[in-house]
């Protein structure tokens, strides 16, 4: 906090962060009271995040090209707007399905780029050796948001209607936009843009150079698994408060606040550890399948609730360690396109995760909708485990660590060949965290 940018911005994103998860909330439970289908419910999350999936990795190419500020500055004051838009929509009682459903589309093509840019824009104001630091506050703000958020959500919804929180949303922009305004240029730590012709400048390189770096494909790989059937909480959650449980929108609040009060936890306890390998990645998986299933099978409301919070502790965690490996351990000029990627593979795998929980929710019950999650979560483990065992078995190779492929960066840059067994002193004093890949205004 004594970097003065940072410290703006860590207020202003704060005060929007719970304002987003208000709306992600009031989103959910206005679906669910116009229709009842955890099916459509499903499809407005996908619809939301499609254009991630589409269209994410050309945000990250344009985030590395550009300056990250400018951009960062015109995406939250356009998600300011349609959240405005959308609050009057709704207060007028104009709201409908299928407006749902533009809305949910024009969020999406705002995220695919906010998200990669955001993600990247912390670095540029820090120093590496507060990294650690400034990913920790991270953490924290964003999983308190995720904790505020929705417990104001239920309380408004059932007191002065679901239209004020998207209200209430688009307000808490003025605050990022005013702390933007506050940050001092001059004082960014800036990478430098990578320009045409200089043969790291395209997407396509994106892909090779996640493909030829077997940590970050990996790491991805898990991810997209995990992303497509695990956190899909907005679906899930929401019809275990409703059919599970018998309650209402402050049922919900209440149940996505635990996760995000043991998200709060375990992001202090995954920032306090120094251990990046691979092998604390698989386990943080392994971890959070199975706090997933204790919630699936919860017999009551207040075992659902502790099961949560393990939930959250769990998210986190392997969120943080996921984020962490991949922007250390790729090149600079690329983490743009990187980012992305884990955009894609985090909130662009909804379009197809989001409709198959909410269907498998819908017809099975919302147990099962959590339990496919939890599934998924192993499975990733396991993938894990033997793409980590599969290194340890190659001549010479250690188990992979977070801070590989730094040394791309300092031995020919994208072009270099990939490291996987690398230790490197700066990068065991970087801990994990989450550098804001949280529903950003979509899944934070």
């Amino acid at each position: 906090m004594s970097v003065r940018n940072y410290r703006y911005y860590f207020m202003g994103q704060s005060v929007s962060m719970i304002g987003t998860w208000m709306q992600s909330t009031a989103q959910a439970w206005l679906v669910l009271k116009l229709t009842g289908s955890g099916v459509d419910l499903g499809l407005i999350i996908a619809a939301q995040t499609l254009p991630i999936l589409l269209l994410g990795p050309v945000g990250g190419t344009i985030a590395d090209r550009f300056g990250k500020y400018r951009i960062l500055w015109w995406t939250q004051a356009f998600a300011g707007v349609q959240a405005l838009a959308l609050s009057l929509l709704v207060l007028t009682g104009g709201a409908q399905l299928w407006l749902l459903f533009v809305f949910a589309v024009l969020l999406g093509l705002i995220n695919c780029l906010d998200n990669p840019t955001r993600q990247t824009f912390v670095g540029e104001m820090v120093p590496r050796d507060q990294l650690r630091n400034a990913v920790t506050l991270n953490t924290v703000m964003v999983n308190l948001a995720r904790a505020v958020g929705p417990a104001i959500a239920g309380v408004l919804i059932a007191t002065v209607g679901i239209g004020w929180c998207f209200m209430l949303n688009a307000v808490s922009f003025i605050f990022v936009l005013a702390a933007l305004r506050a940050i001092h240029t001059d004082e960014l730590h800036l990478a430098d843009p990578i320009v045409r012709g200089d043969g790291r400048g395209g997407l396509m390189e994106g892909f090779r150079y996640v493909a030829s770096t077997p940590l970050l494909r990996n790491a991805l790989l898990m991810m997209a698994l995990v992303g497509t059937l695990s956190y899909e909480f907005q679906v899930s959650l929401p019809l275990m408060a409703k059919y599970t449980f018998h309650g209402g929108a402050e049922t919900y609040g209440v149940l996505t606040a635990c996760v995000g009060i043991g998200a709060v936890v375990g992001g202090l306890i995954a920032a306090s550890r120094r251990n990046t390998a691979a092998s604390a990645l698989v386990r943080a998986a392994l971890f959070f399948g199975v706090a997933i299933g204790l919630a699936a099978l919860a017999p009551d409301s207040l075992t659902e609730k502790l099961a949560l919070l393990l939930v959250g502790a769990g998210s986190v965690t392997f969120l943080s360690l996921g984020s962490t490996t991949l922007q250390l351990s790729s090149d600079p000029a690329m983490r743009g396109r990187v980012m992305s990627l884990w955009s894609v593979a985090f909130m662009g795998s909804t379009p197809i995760g989001g409709p198959v929980v909410g269907w498998i929710g819908s017809a099975a019950g919302p147990r099962w909708a959590l339990g496919i999650g939890a599934a998924a979560a192993i499975a990733a483990a396991a993938l894990g485990w033997m793409t980590l065992v599969s290194s340890r078995k190659a001549p010479g190779a250690g188990e992979p660590d977070a801070g590989a492929g730094v040394v791309a960066a300092h031995t020919g840059g994208a072009g270099a060949a990939p490291v996987t067994a690398v230790d490197l002193a700066d990068v065991a004093d970087v801990a994990p965290g989450d550098l804001g890949a949280a529903p950003g205004a979509g899944r934070r």
